[in-house]
């Protein structure tokens, strides 16, 4: 069962506060109007996030940082081996090259560590540590990990060698025992700003190597920083901002052949942003990290010959599109399972397990389960007795605390609210999945579902190119600043018209005679839930596409719903709709909701039959039943009823299904129906 569950929720906005914005400042309504909506309330805010506020601050408020600094100094001028220990995501690649590069330039004896995924995982471990040491290492520099590695530093010290940690992850009560540890969150730190990435932290260290020159550093290595930060996810605010910006005027006018080579494979285009990094230039970065080999895109970045740089670069594609492939077929491989087992569906948190499933991609996979279902998901790779599993979560429910709570079936576990990673035996695999179901059940009785922040309704017969035009100003876009996104609601849809092959649709919508036109990109006509003549709200981003030399509007919806339907409504009835098919004692009035009244079920059958077969949308059949007292969760009850007395067949339940009814003798009584029966015998809490 798929059905979209999220919670659409409008920004509030006081438009006499951002008309007085905008006269204040100069600047056009539109951009003020957003603005206002975003919090900037002070000047200060308003300089930032327009540009020209912020600035990169004194590396060495930074604890540690001129430790740091003194240390590597050191190494450099004694000629001592130094090893910049990196990570295999796009943040620790992007901050090793860095490092490392710098390094070399400063003509010092270094190399570089990225552990693999599969084998050492994420962070220092003692074979790397013993590795290094046989290579003739003496300083060991960590970039994007480090905080945690309490004992992989204490042998790194007991065989003689030094470590520099530089890490933005939040420590443990224990610090290592390094030679300096920077970090912005550990105990003490009194630096102005603390979301960097990993690569950011590196950055701020080249630049107290370079006795504060920001500026010289940020023209050698913005582009690096920038992937780094974008592609870790960290807020683009503040210091940030500073980062993301220069990196991006950097990388559309890239001289390093490796990052050249990748943007001319990846068609990332001219106009390069922190929202088509995210799709272009950092999957295929974190591709070499997932598929084994993540070295090589050190090497990529690094690398001074052209002809290398398009052959590391090809094979870095290629990477990628194993992984596309694994992802994909580990994701068709769990949705089944969880389609076909009503216990996996069902459940609070879905604990989806395979044999042999790619550790490098579970991650993406349980993103988009949880993104399919709107509740939390673990999806586990066993590997004879051992298993591996990566979970993400919805906002609300915190994933860390919930692993936390099961930790007596587990081996290792990690992560934050919304993502997290656990290592535990295959034969706990259901105790985990009940122990996990069971915490939730206790902390989180009604599982809350994603939601969607609009930042304002927009008016049809308003929108111009004016619009995205103003917003350039908001950028770079990214996480703490994200792309704007705005609701067109009721309008109705005129027209569905294939582009693209086939993969994509332009949506002709109008209301009180406005007309507009909106690309709904990766829907093919067949997977589209909507009809002509439905009336929708509609979540869009607005941007500006050049046509024969002529900047344009261009619409594309980000997410789509039948208008007049009540999102906490659906969400409350489905799940309570989930809570009986797990059959958890009820209230009365909870059985109220799903239980319903032969007049709707006649009005529901009729609707049924006057489809004849063909594939209907299960949120327009839900509108057309709206004004009979039907919810979501009553619909799929109903359904239920129905297909058990063997009056209709259904298909899969998804945004689109099918229905077909079937030929019975004489009358049949619904009510009858043992799921009916079950409902109303199920225990009141």
């Amino acid at each position: 069962m798929a059905v979209d569950l999220k919670l659409w929720k409008v920004a509030s906005l006081d438009k006499e506060r951002a008309a007085l914005l905008a006269e204040r400042y100069s600047i056009p309504f539109f951009l003020a109007m957003l603005l206002e909506i975003r919090g900037c309330r002070t000047e200060e805010q308003l300089e930032e996030l327009l540009g020209g506020g912020a600035s990169l601050s004194d590396p060495f408020l930074m604890k540690d940082m001129d430790k740091a600094a003194g240390r590597i100094r050191r190494a450099v001028d004694s000629f001592e081996k130094i090893a910049v220990y990196g990570d295999y995501d796009a943040d620790g690649v992007t901050a090793t090259a860095m490092l490392f590069t710098y390094l070399e330039t400063l003509g010092a004896d270094v190399m570089y560590y990225i552990p693999q995924r599969e084998g050492e995982g994420y962070g220092m471990n003692r074979h790397a540590v013993e590795y290094l040491h046989s290579q003739g290492v003496k300083l060991i520099v960590t970039v994007d990990n480090g905080i945690s590695s309490v004992e992989e530093v204490a042998l790194a010290n007991s065989l003689g060698m030094e470590v520099v940690v530089t890490d933005h992850h939040r420590p443990q009560e224990r610090l290592p025992e390094a030679v300096a540890v920077v970090d912005a969150y550990q105990p003490g730190e009194k630096c102005p700003y603390r979301d960097f990435s990993g690569a950011g932290v590196a950055l701020k260290l080249l630049i107290a190597l370079e006795d504060g020159d920001s500026q010289g550093i940020l023209e050698e290595y913005a582009d690096l920083a920038a992937l780094g930060t974008v592609g870790d996810v960290v807020p683009v605010t503040g210091e940030n901002r500073v980062i993301v910006g220069a990196g991006l005027k950097s990388l559309s006018q890239s001289n390093r052949p490796g990052i050249a080579a990748l943007l001319e494979r990846c068609s990332a285009g001219k106009n390069i942003t922190a929202g088509n990094l995210s799709f272009t230039l950092i999957p295929r970065i974190n591709a070499t990290g997932r598929m084994g080999t993540p070295e090589r895109a050190v090497r990529l970045l690094c690398c001074e010959y052209e002809e290398e740089a398009e052959a590391l670069a090809e094979e870095i594609c290629q990477d990628n599109d194993r992984r596309r492939q694994e992802e994909a077929v580990i994701t068709r491989e769990a949705m089944e399972l969880i389609e076909n087992d009503p216990a996996l569906r069902y459940s609070r948190v879905i604990v989806v397990s395979g044999q042999g499933w790619h550790h490098g991609v579970i991650g993406i996979v349980a993103a988009k389960i949880t993104e399919r279902f709107g509740k939390p998901c673990f999806v586990i790779s066993e590997d004879g007795t051992a298993a591996k599993g990566s979970g993400r979560s919805v906002e609300g429910f915190s994933l860390f605390e919930a692993a936390s709570a099961c930790a007596e079936v587990l081996e290792r576990f990690g992560g934050h609210p919304m993502a997290a990673g656990i290592t535990l035996s295959a034969q706990n695999i259901e105790a985990f999945r009940k122990k996990i179901n069971d915490y939730a059940k206790e902390v989180c009785p009604e599982m809350p579902a994603p939601v969607l922040s609009l930042d304002c309704r927009l008016n049809p017969a308003s929108l111009s190119p004016d619009m995205p035009k103003a917003l350039r100003r908001l950028e770079p876009f990214g996480s703490g600043n994200p792309q704007p996104l705005f609701g067109l609601f009721g309008m109705e849809l005129r027209e569905i018209v294939p582009v693209g092959g086939g993969g994509h649709l332009r949506l002709v919508c109008q209301k009180h005679g406005s007309f507009v036109n909106c690309m709904r990109f990766g829907v093919k006509p067949e997977e589209f839930p909507y009809s002509v003549g439905d009336h929708l709200d509609l979540a869009v981003s607005l941007e500006l596409r050049e046509y024969r030399g002529e900047e344009r509007l261009s619409i594309t919806v980000r997410d789509i719903r039948l208008s007049g339907l009540s999102g906490e409504e659906s969400l409350h009835s489905y799940r309570l709709y989930e809570k009986f098919r797990r059959r958890e004692a009820m209230l009365p009035e909870e059985k109220a909701v799903l239980a319903p009244s032969r007049e709707e079920l006649a009005a529901l059958y009729r609707l049924l039959a006057s489809f004849r077969g063909a594939p209907f949308g299960i949120q327009s059949i839900l509108g057309a039943l709206t004004d009979k007292g039907f919810t979501l969760g009553k619909l799929f009850f109903s359904l239920d009823m129905l297909e058990e007395r063997g009056l209709i067949r259904c298909g899969p339940r998804g945004e689109i299904m099918t229905v077909q009814l079937q030929k019975t003798e004489g009358k049949v009584d619904v009510f009858a129906s043992q799921v009916f029966l079950e409902l109303q015998a199920l225990p009141e809490r």
